[in-house]
C-alpha cells in the first residue's frame, strides 16, 4: 500500500504505527479487519491519529515487555489443512513429522512461559531453528512467518518410539499413554470390550463415559448422527470433544459410553494424532492421562511413575508442556454451542466486559473448578482444573492460580470465592489474608451469563442446578432472581424437599423420589433407617434443587434409580423424552406435589416413559414461563448445570422469545460450575468498587 511505519509485539498487545496518504490509511484500517490472520483474536482496538514522523520504510521491531500485561494468549489450535497435507505428503520435507505447525495452527497456551508470545518465552526455546526453518520464520510471505513453535525433523522435538511400534500395543488390546498437546492421554481400541475394561479398571473409572477419537467426519457418521453445526465444531480450530447421539450402522464397545445417552467424539487435534490414526485406522478411546479425580500428567518422568501401572507403552516427546490443558467438551443444541468443559481450543481467551474491574482473583467452586483473574474490562478464565476432591487436584488448583498471576504479573486487590464454607477453594481464599468477597453460588451463575452476554439490569435470572449453598443455609438449585440496581432478590424457587442421606441422595435418585412421596403423604419409605432420617430430619438437608428433582422423576418414571456418574439420571431422562410431546405436568409456583401426583397417575395408566419424561420437561418450561410473566422483565438469563439439557433449554428459549423476551444463554463459558469464577470476579469487582 506504500505505507511506512513499524509494528511490534508488546505485553499489552499488537502495536502498529503507519503513515502515508490519509485515504490509504483509512483503507489500511478496513483491510486490517478484513485480512487479519484467521487465528488472530481482536478483543479491543484503539486508533489514534498522529503527526507524520517522516518514515520511508516499514519495520518489524523487537518485542516490548515494558507495558502492563494485558495481551491475550491464544489457545492451542488444531492442525490446519495445509500442515496436515504437508505432513502426509511423501514429497514434503516434513513428511511424517508429528510436530508440524504454522501461524494458523499448533500449540499456544500449552507452551507459553511468558508474555509477549515470542519463541524465547515458550517451551520451544530449547530448540534452535535449522537454516531452513529460519528462512521460513523470517519470510513475511511464508505462512510460518514468526510461527513461534516452528520445527522440523532436523531441529525440533522428536518421539521416543515409532508409531508403528506404538500402535501394535493398541492392536494387542493394550493401553497406550500418549503425550499430547496439553498433557498425557490414555488410548485403547474403542471396539474392544476387553481393552476398554482393562483401561477402566486400571484408571479406576468405573462408569463415567470415555471420549473417542476418530479419523474423519465421514468415519464419525458411521457411528453417530452429525448435524451441520456439529460437523463445523468438530473440524474447528478448537477441535473439542462433541457430545453426539449414537445413530449409525456401526457400534463401538458397549462399555465406552456405558449408560450415557451420548458419545463424546473428537477429531485428531495435532499431526501426532493424525499420524497415529493412520497407523491404527480404527476409533480409539482417548481419555485424560490420570487416575480419576487427579489432574492430567504433563511431565515425562512423573508420568512414568504415576501412569506406569496403568499403561503398556508410553509415546513420549521432548517438547515440554508448560501447563496441563485438557480436551474441551461441547454440546450442540439447535443453532447453539454449549460448553460443558472449557479447556483446549477455548482457554484462556479473555471474556470482555462493559464495566471496569479492580484487580480481582476468583477461585471458582469445588466441582469443575476453573479460576480467573479480572482487571480492566476483561476476565481471564483458566482452563478446566476439575473437582477439588484430592490433594493432587488441590495442588493443581494452586498452581493454576500462581500460573495466571505470574503470566500477567498480577497482584489481586480482592479475592472472590463461593459462599460455601467447606469448599476447598473457599478455604484456600480465606487463608490468603486479602480482602475477601464470598459470592452466593447462584448469584454467581446469574452474573456469569449476564456478563458474557452484556445483559443490562434489570433482568430475571433463572438458575437451575444440582447443588449450591443458599443464603439460608439450605441447598439451593431451583432459583429465580430479579437483578436490579439494588442487587439480587430471590423472586421464586422450587418447593423445598429433603435429601435423605445427603450426598448419598445425589448418587441415588430413588432417595429423592422416596422423600417426595413421603412428604406428599403418598408412600412411606420401606427402609426403617430412611424413614427415621426423614421423620427426624437427620442427615436430610433441605433443597430446592431442580437437578435433584430430575433425579427423583427419573426414578419415579423407571428411567434410572441411581447415577453412576454426575448427571447420568438427568441425561437418561432427557433421552427418554426424545421427540415425545404431552401436556405440561402442573408445577404451580414451583410446588412439585401436583406434578408428582400427575406423573404417578400416568404411570398407573401405563403411559410410556417417553410421555412421562416429556410432560416433566414441559412442566418445567411452563413454570419458568409463568414466573417470567409474573416478574414482568424483558431480559432473562439462563444459567446452571440443568441448562446443559438441550430439550429443556431450546424449548424454554423458544417460549420466552415468543413472549417477546430477550433470552441470554452461556456462549463463552459453561453453564455449570466451570463458569463460576467469571461470575465471582464480576460481582466481587463491582462490590469492592462501590
Amino acid at each position: 500500500m506504500g505505507l511506512a511505519g513499524w509494528t511490534r509485539n508488546s505485553s499489552g498487545g499488537l502495536v502498529v504505527e503507519v503513515e502515508g496518504d490519509a485515504v490509504a490509511l483509512t483503507e489500511f484500517l478496513e483491510r486490517l479487519d478484513d485480512e487479519r490472520p484467521a487465528a488472530s483474536v481482536v478483543l479491543a482496538r484503539e486508533v489514534t491519529w498522529l503527526a507524520p514522523s517522516g518514515l520511508d520504510s516499514f519495520s518489524i521491531l523487537d518485542s516490548d515487555d515494558s507495558e502492563a500485561r494485558t495481551s491475550a494468549i491464544l489457545p492451542d489450535l488444531a492442525t490446519c489443512p495445509e500442515c496436515l497435507a504437508e505432513t502426509l505428503d511423501p514429497e514434503a520435507w516434513r513428511f511424517g513429522y508429528p510436530f508440524t505447525n504454522c501461524t494458523s495452527c499448533g500449540p499456544r497456551y500449552s507452551i507459553v512461559l511468558d508474555i509477549p508470545y515470542d519463541r524465547p518465552n515458550t517451551t520451544m526455546r530449547g530448540f534452535a531453528m535449522c537454516p531452513d526453518c529460519r528462512r521460513e520464520y523470517e519470510n513475511p510471505r511464508d505462512r510460518r512467518f514468526h510461527a513461534q513453535p516452528i520445527a522440523c525433523p532436523r531441529c525440533g522435538p522428536c518421539l521416543n518410539v515409532g508409531l508403528t511400534e506404538a500402535t501394535q500395543t493398541l492392536r494387542d488390546g493394550g493401553v497406550l499413554a500418549l503425550k499430547g498437546v496439553g498433557g498425557f492421554q490414555l488410548l485403547c481400541d474403542a471396539q474392544s470390550e476387553q481393552a476398554v475394561a482393562r483401561l477402566r479398571e486400571r484408571k479406576r473409572r468405573e462408569a463415567k463415559p470415555l471420549a473417542v477419537m476418530m479419523r474423519s467426519v465421514e468415519e464419525i457418521r458411521r457411528y453417530c448422527r452429525v448435524s451441520p453445526l456439529e460437523e463445523q465444531t468438530l473440524v474447528s480450530t478448537a477441535a473439542p470433544i462433541v457430545l453426539l447421539e449414537p445413530s449409525g450402522p456401526e457400534r463401538l464397545a458397549e462399555n465406552v459410553s456405558d449408560a450415557s445417552p451420548f458419545l463424546g467424539v473428537m477429531l485428531p487435534c495435532s499431526p501426532l494424532h493424525h499420524l497415529l490414526l493412520r497407523e491404527f485406522p480404527s476409533p480409539v478411546v482417548a481419555t485424560s492421562g490420570n487416575f480419576s479425580g487427579d489432574p492430567i500428567e504433563i511431565d515425562n518422568e512423573r508420568a512414568k511413575r504415576t501412569l506406569g501401572p496403568v499403561v503398556d507403552r508410553f509415546v513420549l516427546h521432548d517438547r515440554p508442556i508448560a501447563r496441563p490443558v485438557d480436551d474441551s467438551v461441547v454440546r450442540i443444541s439447535g443453532k447453539r454451542l454449549t460448553l460443558v468443559r472449557r479447556a483446549r481450543g477455548y482457554a484462556p481467551l479473555p471474556i470482555p466486559l462493559s464495566v471496569d474491574l479492580p484487580n480481582v482473583l476468583a477461585v471458582g467452586g469445588h466441582m469443575k473448578n476453573a479460576v480467573a483473574i479480572g482487571f480492566g474490562r476483561q476476565v481471564i478464565l483458566s482452563q478446566h482444573i476439575g473437582d477439588l476432591d484430592t490433594p493432587a487436584s488441590r495442588e493443581a488448583f494452586e498452581r493454576a492460580i500462581d500460573d495466571l498471576c505470574r503470566l500477567y504479573e498480577f497482584e489481586p486487590d480482592v479475592i472472590a470465592c463461593d459462599l460455601h464454607p467447606d469448599y476447598a477453594s473457599t478455604q484456600w481464599a480465606r487463608r490468603q489474608g486479602k480482602p475477601l468477597v464470598a459470592v452466593q453460588h447462584h448469584h454467581a451463575h446469574a452474573a456469569a451469563c449476564a456478563a458474557e452476554n452484556d445483559i443490562q439490569i434489570p433482568y430475571l435470572a433463572i438458575c437451575w442446578d444440582g447443588t449450591g449453598y443458599g443464603l439460608d443455609g439450605t441447598i439451593w438449585g431451583g432459583e429465580f432472581f430479579v437483578v436490579d440496581r439494588d442487587g439480587f432478590h430471590r423472586f421464586a424457587h422450587l418447593r423445598p424437599f429433603a435429601l435423605p442421606g445427603g450426598e448419598a441422595a445425589v448418587r441415588e435418585g430413588r432417595r429423592a423420589a422416596l422423600s417426595l412421596l413421603w412428604e406428599a403423604e403418598i408412600q412411606a419409605p420401606a427402609e426403617p433407617l430412611m424413614r427415621q432420617m426423614l421423620e427426624r430430619g437427620i442427615n436430610s438437608p433441605q433443597t430446592t434443587s431442580v437437578g435433584r428433582l430430575f433425579d427423583a422423576v427419573a426414578s419415579l418414571a423407571g428411567v434410572a434409580h441411581q447415577s453412576r456418574f454426575e448427571g447420568q439420571a438427568a441425561m437418561l431422562l432427557e433421552r427418554a423424552a426424545g421427540a415425545a410431546t404431552g401436556r405440561p405436568y402442573p408445577l404451580p409456583g414451583g410446588d412439585w406435589e401436583p406434578l408428582i401426583q400427575a406423573l404417578l397417575a400416568d404411570r398407573e395408566a401405563g403411559a410410556p416413559q417417553s410421555v412421562l419424561a416429556a410432560r416433566f420437561h414441559e412442566g418445567l418450561v411452563e413454570w419458568a414461563v409463568s414466573e417470567a410473566r409474573r416478574a414482568g422483565l424483558e431480559r432473562v438469563a439462563l444459567s446452571g448445570g440443568v441448562f446443559q439439557n438441550a430439550r429443556l433449554t431450546d424449548t424454554l428459549v423458544e417460549r420466552l422469545s415468543m413472549d417477546g423476551r430477550t433470552v441470554a444463554v452461556h456462549q463463552r463459558t459453561p453453564p455449570n460450575d466451570g463458569g463460576l469464577a467469571l461470575d465471582q470476579a464480576v460481582l466481587a469487582g463491582l462490590a469492592s468498587s462501590r
